[in-house]
């Protein structure tokens, strides 16, 4: 079991300006321990020969290539538009900066 104590709880709540019940801090001790103790655990097995893994599997580049192909026209884009400004869509301001 790890050495986390309530005392050392109330003092991070005090630090984070939380404020915990003597339940909740009972509760946080218990739990706080145990995520120790999984750290210790992963730690032991984790030795300078096993290589630093972000995933359990090994992940491939699942991008496609980018492929130019045919667009809208200015035109096709802005048919549907309820304003434009040129080959712009015009949209109501919603800052009142210019």
């Amino acid at each position: 079991m790890s050495e986390i104590t309530a005392e050392q709880v109330a003092h991070l709540a005090y630090l984070a300006r939380i404020d915990l019940s003597p339940l909740e801090i009972t509760s946080l001790t218990h739990d706080l321990g145990q995520i120790v103790d999984s750290i210790a655990k992963v730690s032991e097995v984790a030795t300078a020969d096993t290589p630093a893994t972000s995933h359990p599997m090994p992940l491939t580049n699942v991008f496609r290539e980018d492929v130019v192909v045919p667009s809208l026209t200015v035109e096709q884009a802005l048919s549907g538009a309820p304003d434009r400004a040129g080959d712009k869509f015009r949209v109501p301001a919603i800052l009142d900066e210019e």
